[in-house]
């Protein structure tokens, strides 16, 4: 059930008077930055966890029976087996009542993460006839069974004999041989596209295959019922007959001289482990790279796949809270919002502030790419200045992290001034240099928008492609407008022209890369305002009129991911922290810092707001795939509020910094 709307919530609700606001949330902006403070690491920088579904810990048991096979009697050896018996208390713990597993907190049950997390506990040793698998088999055939799942979901199956290979889509390591101008090159992908791509074509020429554990069927699972080729002539129809057209090809003796595909696609991973934490430095590529490199005749004690697998396991984390797989690591990320948030509050930062503040530039500073990366296929004549996301990824900048990075080194300098200026400079020329020919800016890549890749057999994960989108937009022109105003002014106005085009009718923007509609319009309006549009303009009135329409009855906002499914429940939800915090930030950069709605949202962030200075939220806030797979980022409760308090602070005139 939506949450009661608020129009303007009831103001003799408990809390600080109107006059009183700002004296209350400059006494919380100073407890959060107490607490951010003390969390930085010796490094310099700051860093929290991002929990995903239940998918990350079946894939993590998949690859532990690829990697370790159990011997005769079925047995694990003992450190595989508590690895994989922590794995499978953390997919009970995430089972829904109804027997099924969802992609993110309050969700309804997916079919596709429903039987990874199925395979997953079965391939643990739990009983078919167990009670919870028992409502779990009959919950996924009520999904469609395994036959509904996601190519990627069978694809693993297949390989352990418990899905037909010749029901699961080809992924034809000649892909990397075509020319990077080729419409179906892997350069016409998104990057993490052809970084899980990579491996999985070369485990799909080589027929690769493990046994599964024995008696391990998974009938229980199907439901008999067909897939049918969709009728007309569609795109989609083509590849998959296609594809059905490859299968045939690969049962000849011409398909199978391939060597020189799978060397072209051996080739390419390989040059891409080295300065990264892992291919691409993200989970589904590093397992399959993993899967791989065993499958290309790498041993468990060689010194390439060990050291890909010390990348995988730092990926998990195993405490008071049990086991979880992170997708990524987010340091660069986190380090550039905190020490944003924390240089951009109200309020005077004494020594260790300071020195703190230079201690997170110096190590953003180390970050910065240097080399070119497959970015520079599009943009040969780009030179490299961007960030990237984890610890290390070379290969793969991307111009969210360095418009951010850019934006918190106007706080936090480093402690050699003409290094920190110089790699400025050529971030600036790094961002500017990755617009896209729309005028809007992408994550990876530019101009990464062949449509028809999307309808690819394997192409549904929802992820094909790297499109220009509002948020990652709306961050660049901000940080291009505060760190170089008037330099890049056709670039700029470019921007602001895309962001204005893409405006929803109701007045929002969608979401890429946060959930959903609430980060969006946050971050196009500030990237507007920072573009030179006053709050007197339609499009500011008009999106700050929707944040105020969607504020709920306790004076937050909230939306769920369920928005990316449909439309129509874009900003509903129950009220989060961060979320509040965006459509606070929104409201001030459409000129609103007087309104009930603001008042409201403030009071519910001080509500909230503990004794230690921070903020709880269960939520998914985070996309990774829109419809597939979202992220919890343990650190968004804490600095986007910390921004949004700090802005209002700001503009009720409290002290600058």
């Amino acid at each position: 059930m939506s949450p009661v709307r608020a129009g303007h919530v009831d103001a003799a609700r408990a809390g600080p008077a109107p006059a009183a606001l700002a004296a209350a949330a400059g006494a919380a902006v100073d407890r959060a930055c107490e607490y951010l403070l003390n969390r930085q690491t010796s490094q310099g920088y700051w860093v929290g966890e991002i929990e995903g579904d239940a998918t990350l810990a079946a894939d993590y048991v998949v690859l532990q029976l690829w990697l370790h096979q159990p011997d005769g009697d079925g047995a694990w050896n003992p450190p595989t087996r508590a690895r994989v018996d922590a794995a499978c208390r953390r997919i009970l713990d995430l089972q829904l009542e109804d027997g099924g597993w969802s992609l993110y907190e309050g969700g309804p049950a997916n079919v596709s993460a429903s039987v990874k997390a199925y395979c997953g506990l079965r391939i643990g040793g739990l009983a078919v006839n167990d009670e919870g698998m028992r409502r779990a088999a009959a919950r996924i055939v009520e999904l469609g069974g395994a036959e509904a799942a996601n190519s990627y979901t069978k694809l693993y199956l297949s390989y352990f004999g418990l899905f037909p290979r010749s029901r699961v889509p080809s992924i034809p390591p000649e892909i990397f041989m075509l020319p990077a101008g080729h419409p179906f090159s892997v350069y016409s992908m998104s990057s993490w596209s052809r970084a899980m791509l990579a491996p999985l074509s070369i485990l799909d020429a080589t027929r690769a295959s493990r046994r599964a554990p024995a008696g391990l069927a998974l009938s229980e699972i199907f439901s008999g019922r067909e897939t049918r080729l969709p009728e007309g002539s569609t795109w989609k129809r083509f590849f998959l007959l296609t594809d059905r057209a490859i299968k045939l090809l690969e049962s000849t003796g011409a398909g199978r001289n391939r060597q020189r595909a799978v060397a072209a696609a051996r080739d390419w991973m390989l040059g891409r482990l080295e300065r990264s934490e892992g291919l691409a430095a993200i989970f589904p590529a590093m397992a399959n790279s993993i899967m791989a490199l065993t499958q290309l005749g790498y041993g468990l004690e060689d010194e390439l796949l060990q050291r890909q697998i010390g990348h995988f396991e730092r990926l998990a984390l195993d405490d008071e809270r049990g086991f979880r797989m992170q997708p990524c690591h987010s340091p660069v990320w986190d380090t550039a919002q905190t020490a944003y948030a924390i240089g951009a509050a109200p309020r005077v930062l004494d020594d260790p502030g300071r020195w703190a503040l230079g201690r997170a530039a110096d190590w953003l500073l180390s970050k910065q790419t240097r080399r070119r990366g497959d970015w520079a296929v599009r943009r040969a004549n780009v030179a490299p200045g961007g960030w990237f996301f984890e610890h290390s990824n070379e290969h793969y900048p991307d111009s969210d992290d360095t418009a951010k990075v850019l934006l918190a080194l106007e706080f936090a300098r480093g402690g050699d001034a003409a290094r920190q200026r110089e790699a400025e400079r050529r971030a600036l020329e790094w961002l500017v240099g990755m617009q896209s020919s729309d005028g809007g800016w992408a994550a990876f890549d530019a101009d990464n928008s062949a449509t028809i890749l999307t309808q690819v057999p394997f192409a549904d994960h929802n992820a094909m492609l790297d499109p220009t989108c509002a948020d990652i937009t709306g961050r660049a022109l901000e940080a291009l407008s505060r760190r170089a105003p008037g330099l890049y002014a056709d670039a700029v106005r470019r921007g602001r022209d895309y962001l204005l085009r893409t405006q929803e009718e109701d007045g929002c923007w969608y979401g890429r890369w946060g959930v959903n509609y609430v980060y969006g319009t946050c971050f196009a309006l500030r990237g507007l305002q920072a573009a030179g549009i006053g709050p007197t303009d339609a499009t500011l009135l008009r999106a700050a009129e929707w944040i105020r329409s969607v504020q709920n009855a306790d004076g937050g906002w909230g939306e769920s991911p369920s928005s990316y499914d449909d439309p129509g429940l874009r900003a509903t939800g129950e009220s989060t922290p961060s979320q509040t915090a965006w459509a606070l930030m929104g409201l001030f950069a459409a000129g609103d810092l007087e309104s009930g709605s603001v008042e409201d949202g403030v009071r519910y962030l001080l509500d909230r707001q503990t004794e230690e200075g921070t903020w709880q939220e269960q939520a998914c806030t985070g996309s990774g795939f829109p419809g597939v797979f979202y992220l919890r980022y343990h650190m968004y409760p804490q600095y986007f509020p910390l921004m949004a308090l700090g802005d209002y602070v700001r503009g009720k005139g409290g002290a600058p910094q």
